[in-house]
């Protein structure tokens, strides 16, 4: 009998030691759980944190370094990038530090052209980090004549750039703007895509992904007819080499013999949607496009037809033709019964000029009558056409870039609301 009793002791009391042990585990384990729940949580607060005074340190110092009107810069550097593209590299005159930007605006030339009865205003987009407070970059394409038009002029601002402007030399330019830009607060998964020359501003973009540091998703499309029109290949291969959340896609529409699949691009085809279908794990990203009309015209139409909200879609327009197009995707179009029949009147000449919602802007329309005047990028970045209103109101189809004053227009990108008296 005692020993019968024993037994039983001996087995309650490792029943006991085995519950107490298990609570014992499972309270160690839940505390390990916690603490890993809530170290991750902390980090995530730090990264924002850090986000946050990274944003700060950025306002304060656009702030200060900020000015108005053209400043004088230096050209410091100029780089072949690929056939007919080159990088420029531009400093302050005066010494002092540059105010950084947002990836994927732009800056405003006033270029003093051989033979030109005016300085030409042209924009192009700077194509690095904002993480340089010595100098800008922007890379620019020669535009030669079209080859279905050969008698057609070489383009002015881009043969400057190329043929006339050397290190040292001196140029007036106004401080970085623009409404295209990559939003650095948040962390949503983005698609960046460039076409062409259009790469520069989603290059920006990228450089400024990485210089963060950021572990953000990132799918990045870059289009072009052959290998000879691209540029840093070799930058965009060490980045999704060193960065496993991006995600390289190199579209070649018509490669050469010497452009090897896999190697120099990875997709003969252009960027479409259709390919994003493919790729991508879903539509559930924010788009940053910039390229010629027609990719712009497909991407953001194709989108919209897939899905994807219109504020989830960022276009970066660089010239008349890609307005049109961006305008023509997100309205509807005019019947007759509803074209509308105003008319612009320049004061200085008295001029009267009719106006419908086909005949364009009102720098468009006014042209088209015979008469003239300023314009520069003919996209709303550059500000050269703005001119006052002294009767009447404009509409903007889209968004300008540059900044307006109370009581101006600008006359490239904007159309009349009703008749409309202007300055010119």
């Amino acid at each position: 009998m005692p020993i019968v009793f024993d037994l039983v002791a001996v087995a309650g009391i490792l029943a006991i030691t085995l519950y107490g042990s298990l609570q014992v585990w499972r309270s160690w384990q839940e505390a390990r759980l916690a603490t890993r729940y809530f170290g991750q949580e902390i980090e995530l607060l730090q990264e924002k944190i850090e986000r946050q005074q990274q944003i700060s340190q950025v306002a304060v110092s656009r702030a200060k370094d900020a000015w108005e009107g053209f400043r004088k810069f230096e050209l410091r550097g100029k780089i072949l990038e690929a056939e007919g593209i080159c990088s420029f590299y531009f400093a302050p005159h005066d010494g002092k530090p540059l105010p950084p930007f947002n990836p994927g605006q732009y800056l405003t030339f006033k270029l003093n052209i051989p033979n030109e009865d005016k300085p030409l205003i042209r924009c192009y987009s700077l194509s690095d980090s904002p993480n340089h407070p010595d100098y800008y970059r922007v890379t620019v394409k020669r535009e030669t004549a079209p080859r279905d038009q050969p008698n057609l002029p070489d383009g002015k601002s881009s043969t400057y750039f190329h043929h006339v402007l050397n290190p040292d030399d001196i140029i007036d330019v106004k401080a970085p703007s623009g409404h295209f830009y990559l939003d650095t607060e948040h962390q949503n998964p983005v698609v960046l895509i460039g076409g062409g020359i259009g790469i520069t501003p989603v290059l920006s973009m990228l450089n400024t992904i990485t210089a963060m540091d950021s572990q953000r998703e990132v799918w990045f499309f870059y289009g072009a007819r052959d290998g000879s029109e691209l540029i840093m290949r070799d930058h965009f291969s060490q980045i999704a080499q060193q960065m496993p959340n991006v995600k390289l896609n190199i579209c070649l529409s018509r490669p050469r013999k010497e452009d090897q699949l896999g190697i120099d691009f990875h997709h003969k085809s252009r960027v479409s949607v259709a390919l994003f279908k493919e790729l991508l794990p879903s539509n559930n990203f924010d788009y940053y496009i910039c390229g010629p009309a027609p990719l712009m015209d497909s991407l953001t139409s194709d989108l919209y037809d897939w899905g994807v909200p219109k504020n989830k879609v960022h276009f970066e327009a660089f010239g008349p033709a890609t307005v049109k197009s961006v305008r023509d995707t997100q309205s509807e179009p005019a019947s007759a019964s509803t074209d509308k029949q105003l008319t612009i009147e320049l004061k200085r000449s008295g001029k009267q000029i009719p106006w419908s919602t086909s005949s364009g802007s009102i720098l468009e329309c006014v042209e088209a009558a015979g008469a003239e005047l300023d314009s520069g990028c003919r996209a709303g970045n550059c500000g050269a056409c703005e001119v006052a209103i002294i009767g009447g109101a404009v509409d903007y189809p889209n968004e300008p870039g540059a900044p307006v004053e109370a009581g101006n227009c600008l006359t490239c990108v904007a159309i009349p609301k009703e008749n409309l008296v202007i300055d010119a």
